[in-house]
């Protein structure tokens, strides 16, 4: 059993300096041109926040891991765990809500300052900023805390009569009591011996409980889209491929009218940043700023599709096999993510939104696994909370670019400003709370008696004001849905090339 506990700590160790250095990797060459050498503070947040986000959803597999030390003691009391798992999740909880609600803006606030003041002015005004919210982010925290921080536990109170002590055990279908009864007290106690024991919750478990709420609302709504569009998008990109390359004349033809629309853009861009510098930053210029950053971004693909239809220089023949391969290659993974998320979606409903779940699905999947090799079904359960948070990202972007009143802020190798980096990230770390909580109850067979199951399955979901958007699965229905529509939504339109918009002009 230490051997165990050992080699634990040495893997946990080993794994969290591979994230440290696998971010770090991601943002070196994520990063935008412009940020080199500069902007180092959003950096380290970046680098941070991600390191936060991956380690809190391997500790879910680390905890599984970590309660099979115990598995010869009769209760997990009988021995020492290496790892003090409720611990280490409070901590990277609170650390989580912390870089979110905290650090996160302000160094967004930072990073979009006014370049032309300085550096003391900027610290100041994204100050500012984040002392405000803290505020009103305490004063709510301490007001919620101080009226409703009370868990509510449904108990049955049970008595019976006493009867003397048997000298012998006779037990069979008809007699499964002593004292010669059919049913023990347990199981033929009425309704009405059902009690509500209420308790107060902890500070920490209270901050963690209201995170994971807003979380689980961005959750259902992005991740719920992100898991159908994530690997229907892959599989239309293949679908709306450039079949061949098109002439020298269509070439110029498209490169022109992409050249117009540039120029619109540009010209779009000079008006609004004059609006900005005139102190003229309504709700009118904020959405008009949103739809250019959209056209952009669409003007961006539209220009890479044109490259990849016409290749030029020595090497076109070259370019051209890479195009297809990559299409291949979108192709295959999106077959293979439609297959984990037609999985997901099949397990939420049989497991979890039918009641008695019809099967454990999944769970025996993760159990059968780690029969075969001890780390299979731990590295298998770890990939299929990872792809969540691929689908809630997914999700954002889908609807950034179709919803005015979200931000887009798309991840681009090479070219992603650290704005759209702190974006995703916090997103990616509000999301994380929730991605934890949705797979230690998706998979409670799995990771039962685990301390991220003490935390997030009994006293989240006994949490006073809360605990009914559990019981009646409130979230799980609102994932279930929108991935069906957002999948109708694909068979309908997704097979469509997208026609180029006209001319741009801003809403006045």
């Amino acid at each position: 059993m230490g051997d165990f506990n050992l080699a634990l700590v040495i893997v946990a160790i080993v794994v969290c300096i591979l994230v440290f250095i696998f971010n770090v990797y991601l943002l070196v060459n994520y990063q935008h041109p412009d940020d080199a050498n500069q902007a180092y503070f959003p950096k380290f947040v970046v680098v941070l926040g991600l390191s936060v986000a991956a380690i809190s959803i391997l500790m879910l597999p680390a905890d599984v891991a970590n309660r099979q030390a115990c598995r010869h003691s009769i209760y997990n009391g009988a021995c020492n765990l290496t790892l003090p798992m409720k611990d280490l999740w409070l901590a990277i909880y609170i650390l989580d809500a912390v870089l979110v609600f905290f650090v996160i803006p302000f160094a967004m606030f930072y990073y979009e300052g006014d370049q032309e003041k300085s550096v003391g002015k900027r610290i100041k005004s994204a100050l500012l900023w984040v002392a405000t919210t803290a505020v009103v982010c305490g004063l709510v925290l301490g007001i919620l805390f101080g009226l409703i921080g009370k868990v509510d536990f449904t108990v049955m109170h049970l008595s019976s009569t006493t009867t003397s002590f048997p000298s012998t055990w006779d037990f069979s279908s008809s007699q499964q009591c002593i004292g010669g009864t059919h049913q023990c007290s347990a199981y033929s106690a009425s309704a009405s011996s059902e009690k509500t024991w209420t308790m107060r919750t902890t500070f920490p478990e209270y901050v963690v409980a209201l995170a994971t709420i807003v979380g689980s609302v961005l959750f259902a709504i992005f991740g719920g889209v992100g898991i159908a569009c994530l690997p229907l998008g892959l599989i239309f990109a293949f679908i709306r491929r450039p079949k061949a390359v098109i002439t020298r004349s269509q070439y110029i033809k498209e490169a022109t009218e992409l050249g117009k629309k540039a120029r619109e853009l540009k010209k779009a861009a000079d008006s609004l940043r004059q609006e900005e510098k005139s102190g003229s930053k309504g709700r009118k210029w904020r959405k008009n700023v949103k739809a250019v950053e959209k056209e952009l971004l669409q003007l961006e693909e539209d220009v890479k599709l044109l490259e990849e239809m016409y290749p030029q220089g020595e090497k076109a023949e070259t370019s051209w096999a890479l195009t297809i391969l990559g299409y291949l290659a979108k192709l295959v993974l999106g077959i293979l993510g439609l297959i984990v998320s037609v999985a997901w979606v099949a397990h939420i409903v049989i497991y979890l939104l039918i009641n008695p779940p019809l099967s454990p699905f999944l769970n025996e999947v993760f159990i059968k696994l780690d029969d075969i090799w001890g780390l299979l079904g731990t590295a298998a359960f770890a990939f299929f909370c990872f792809y969540l948070l691929l689908a809630v990202i997914a999700g954002a972007m889908m609807l950034g670019l179709r919803l005015v009143f979200i931000t887009i802020h798309p991840m681009k190798w090479g070219a992603t400003l650290m704005n759209s980096f702190l974006f995703n990230v916090g997103l990616i770390l509000l999301c994380s709370i929730s991605v934890i909580q949705f797979c230690s109850t998706a998979f409670a067979y799995y990771a039962q008696a685990t301390a991220a199951q003490e935390i997030f399955g009994h006293t989240l979901q006994s949490l006073r004001g809360i605990r009914y958007l559990y019981k009646y699965n409130v979230f799980q229905i609102a994932f279930v849905c929108l991935a069906g529509l957002t999948f109708v939504y694909y068979a309908a339109f997704g097979w469509r090339r997208r026609k180029p918009s006209g001319r741009f002009q801003l809403s006045t």
